[in-house]
């Protein structure tokens, strides 16, 4: 009886805040006071001079970028990596922030080398890649407004879940980031994927959302997907933010991916010009149906890992342990240390795999019969459960093996896609 009147009691204050809420009893000065004290807090943070020049990685006075940098200053402890806070659900006790994640470039197995250098441009079309590269790959500042945002945010959500944790994830820290990337976040209330299914998500998303509204957030939108999340964006840094509750399969891929994108020195100028260029043809777009940026990312990989000479090798294979889908989150950023730069054979010019990359899915890649895995390192026979089965692209996710490019369900914009990649190649003939 005790339990049921309990419940019945949470159900009714429940109902009470849900009321409350509705006609803006309080709503309006929870909202006037915390935007106060958030906004003041944030400009006091964000106080200090940023130098958001185009920064030349061959100079020995850039300024390292937090995703970039390896180990911080002792009394450097901003950024959020798991493993970094003392609550029961990671681990009993401290472990400081690595203001570096994965990888850690300046570990002396990478000689100081793909960090300091980018490709020499050898033709006109590399030279315009390298310049497009270093106008729009994030900066510094970029990455501290999300930052910040993504601190403050977990300190007000931990009212909520007390031993939840706020990661930022996907191209902020992967290393294919833009000065115009939103902010990706995963809110990890339980290590384990959630087993109770879209129901419980859309429960705790609820949460957040309430929460959202009476709070320094603007625009919150729930978005009820495959993989749920809450759309919003934060008003003091103008930033647009995408979060997610226990999709830690984004925590891994963002180390795998950040690993990719600093082994060869080629990767990450071709794929950010590979996004500029969809993105210009209106094919980076999942919500209208096209492809997303981590399918595109995912697309280049798998080209590098298949050439003739490859370019990259599949991690995944090379380093089981480093990308174990089961480790602990607290472990997930640290295991890839170890992994040294991929040395290729392959001398190919940007220009040249620019090129490539475009003909291979004109002409090469078979739609209909293959799907690609960078977890594999090479296009595989498509599988026939319900994921792949008449779907137009088919791209493995590496960890939960799901497919990235399930947006692309309709056949007219699966042919726009593939237009694109034709009417390149027919130009360069």
């Amino acid at each position: 009886p005790a339990l049921f009147y309990g419940a019945q009691l949470g159900s009714l204050f429940k109902r009470i805040w849900h009321i409350l809420i509705k006609h803006n009893v309080f709503v309006a000065y929870f909202k006037w006071t915390h935007q106060i004290f958030y906004v003041f807090r944030r400009l006091k943070e964000e106080d200090v001079p940023y130098e958001v020049k185009r920064q030349r990685f061959h100079s020995p006075h850039r300024e390292l970028t937090s995703a970039n940098q390896l180990v911080p200053l002792i009394e450097d402890h901003r950024y959020s990596f798991p493993g970094s806070i003392s609550a029961p659900l990671f681990q009993a006790h401290y472990i400081p922030d690595l203001t570096g994640c994965v990888p850690p470039l300046r570990e002396p197995s990478f000689n100081n080398a793909i960090e300091a250098t980018l490709p020499v441009a050898k033709d006109k079309l590399s030279q315009q890649v390298l310049e497009l590269f270093q106008a729009c790959q994030q900066q510094t500042y970029d990455l501290n407004k999300k930052e910040l945002c993504r601190t403050q945010l977990q300190r007000e959500i931990q009212q909520i879940f007390p031993n939840s944790r706020l990661f930022l994830v996907g191209s902020s820290l992967n290393g294919f980031g833009t000065r115009s990337s939103d902010g990706d976040l995963c809110l990890v209330v339980k290590e384990e994927p959630v087993s109770t299914g879209k129901k419980h998500l859309y429960k705790m998303l609820q949460e957040v959302f309430i929460f959202f509204t009476a709070s320094y957030i603007e625009r919150p939108q729930l978005i009820r997907a495959k993989v749920p999340i809450v759309k919003f964006r934060d008003k003091v840094s103008c930033m647009d933010f995408d979060l997610n509750v226990n999709n830690v399969a984004g925590i891994r891929n963002t180390f795998l991916l950040r690993t990719y994108a600093y082994i060869e020195n080629r990767v990450r100028p071709l794929a950010l010009v590979v996004k500029k260029w969809a993105n210009f043809h209106g094919i980076n777009d999942a919500s209208r149906g096209t492809l997303n940026s981590y399918s595109l990312v995912l697309m280049v990989l798998h080209y590098l890992q298949t050439l003739p000479e490859p370019i990259l090798p599949s991690l995944q294979k090379n380093y089981p342990e480093s990308f174990d889908p089961t480790m602990q989150l607290h472990l997930v950023h640290r295991a890839p240390c170890t992994i040294p730069p991929y040395i290729s054979k392959n001398q190919s010019t940007l220009g040249d795999l620019l090129l490539g990359f475009l003909k291979y899915y004109a002409t090469e890649f078979d739609w209909n019969n293959q799907m690609i895995s960078v977890r594999e390192g090479k296009a595989i026979p498509r599988l026939d459960g319900i994921e792949w089965r008449n779907k137009f692209i088919c791209i493995e996710e590496p960890f939960d093996r799901t497919n990235t490019a399930r947006a692309v369900h309709e056949k007219q914009k699966f042919d726009v896609i593939t237009d694109e990649f034709q009417k390149v190649n027919v130009h360069t003939i």
